[in-house]
């Protein structure tokens, strides 16, 4: 075959593109795909949930943010230094979500709905240590209240 043929300009398309394909995955894994991040399994009001714990700075601050959606009894824990008055909120945020702020002992102290693409800040009516993100909806219906405990919470690492 000679250059400039039909088939020839097929394959030089074909190698091009493959070669920018594989470009824009290593500059995607190479800034910011989320690392994969340890997932633990709770239990509250006998309902099983498998959590990815965000335990670090950079963990806490992405949290959910870009995804388009999250499987049924999934959802998030984020572990915090520190007790405090901490605030959720859905900037760039695709899905739906209800949060659980956390006491140390697991217990919940109260549980906010929160609408996507929002910045209206759902906060800890107590001091709280973790908060729980999950589907909106789901701590109704699986009837989870505040006051309830949350099993499993200690084997989430420490936050860092």
């Amino acid at each position: 075959m000679t250059p400039g043929t039909p088939e020839n300009n097929r394959r030089d398309l074909l190698r091009q593109a493959g070669h920018a394909l594989i470009g824009a995955l290593l500059a995607l894994s190479a800034t910011g795909a989320p690392a994969q991040q340890p997932e633990i399994t709770l239990m509250v009001n006998d309902q099983h949930l498998m959590v990815e714990v965000a335990h670090t700075e950079a963990t806490r601050m992405q949290g959910l943010m870009y995804r388009r959606m999250l499987p049924e009894s999934r959802g998030m824990l984020f572990v915090f230094r520190e007790p405090a008055l901490h605030g959720m909120w859905m900037m760039n945020t695709y899905v739906p979500l209800s949060v659980a702020f956390i006491d140390e002992r697991g217990v919940i102290i109260n549980i906010a709905d929160m609408e996507p693409h929002t910045r209206t800040t759902h906060s800890a009516a107590r001091p709280a240590k973790y908060a729980l993100e999950v589907n909106r909806g789901w701590f109704a219906k699986h009837d989870v209240k505040a006051g309830m405990r949350v099993e499993g919470i200690e084997r989430a690492p420490p936050a860092r």
